[in-house]
């Protein structure tokens, strides 16, 4: 078990370390995609052409259990402390329409990225469903979370944090760029980014390009984005199973019949009321954000880990291609609802 985890936390601090770097600390690349990326490196090592009695062959080998723990219960363990970031106060300040708003861009985005990549790409639906969560609601931690609840391979999780990675970074281009020529005015074209923006990092990124209101607004929306990942993953897990029930398969070891129910979501809403209603010392509140932080950046790691590189490659390019449409979607038809709805 120690083995594993270790392996984690040194991938996971490499990650932070690079995400700090001159020229990247800027970029809105958050340490979840180094450790991502660094963990892939070491989990395609050909451990193969080792000798068997070497010690780093033998560590490996051991950080099984370790990296299991990591992807299952430090992954629910981050989300559930990432609830102390938000607050009911901030969900309310903007009024009902930024809940329809939001709630209007995460069906579109979902039930089209599920029947374009389903039905027109023919991808499988782990795949489609995983990079449609991740570009409708909250990036990486959208993807790792529906994961958990659908228990998806390793392979098509990794892919679907990609495509969010290379678009969500896009999109910190593409939005300050865009700013001059919609004529909105930096308030709404920060609720514009907050409700179509993947990552909450990208979020701020490309709302701090725009100005202080845009960035206010951006954040503020985004983070209702966040809260809704809740009803989503209840109502996924429901409908994933009826789905498998249908074709009379077992979905990713569950057993036909059987639901995923998850409770992690219900940690995660508790921390948000918990942070409406108690006021924590700064260092207290401030340690425990760091935590969740961390622990969703080892489980990024060992997710990493576990991940092959010809597994991604038989995936194709069929998840880009989701993602790409999925974007234009966002930036397009996210554009025009917001004008209609907050314009």
């Amino acid at each position: 078990m120690w083995q594993g985890l270790l392996l984690c936390t040194l991938v996971s601090l490499a990650g932070i370390g690079a995400a700090a770097l001159p020229g990247l600390a800027d970029s809105g690349v958050s340490p979840l995609v180094f450790a991502l990326l660094l963990g892939l490196v070491l989990g395609n090592i050909p451990l193969d052409h080792l000798p068997g009695r070497l010690p780093s062959r033998r560590f490996l080998e051991r950080a099984t259990p370790g990296l299991a723990f990591a992807t299952r219960w430090l992954l629910r363990g981050g989300i559930v402390l990432f609830g102390l970031s938000l607050t009911l106060e901030q969900v309310m300040a903007l009024g009902p329409r930024i809940l329809l708003l939001d709630l209007l861009v995460i069906t579109s985005v979902l039930v089209i990225g599920y029947q374009l990549g389903t039905r027109w790409l023919g991808m499988d639906r782990e795949t489609a469903l995983l990079t449609s969560a991740g570009s409708a609601i909250c990036g990486a931690a959208a993807v790792l979370a529906t994961e958990t609840t659908i228990r998806a391979r390793p392979a098509a999780t990794a892919m679907a944090v990609a495509t969010v990675v290379l678009f969500g970074t896009l999109a910190m281009l593409v939005y300050p760029l865009l700013y001059p020529l919609t004529g909105m005015p930096e308030g709404l074209f920060g609720i514009y980014i907050g409700a179509t923006v993947h990552e909450v990092a990208q979020v701020v990124a490309a709302g701090d390009a725009i100005g202080p209101d845009a960035l206010a607004n951006a954040v503020i929306v985004k983070l209702v984005r966040v809260m809704m990942l809740v009803p989503f993953l209840l109502i996924v897990g429901r409908w994933w199973l009826s789905r498998t029930a249908e074709d009379a398969v077992e979905s990713a070891g569950r057993p036909a019949g059987g639901m995923t129910i998850p409770w992690f979501a219900f940690g995660f809403v508790a921390m948000v009321i918990f942070n409406s209603l108690v006021t924590l010392p700064a260092a207290l509140h401030q340690g425990l954000v760091v935590a969740g932080q961390m622990a969703l950046t080892m489980a990024m790691a060992a997710l990493g880990i576990n991940t092959r590189l010809a597994s991604l490659k038989a995936l194709g390019v069929k998840p880009l291609i989701l993602a790409l449409c999925l974007f234009t979607l966002l930036v397009l038809g996210g554009g025009l609802a917001s004008l209609a709805l907050m314009g």
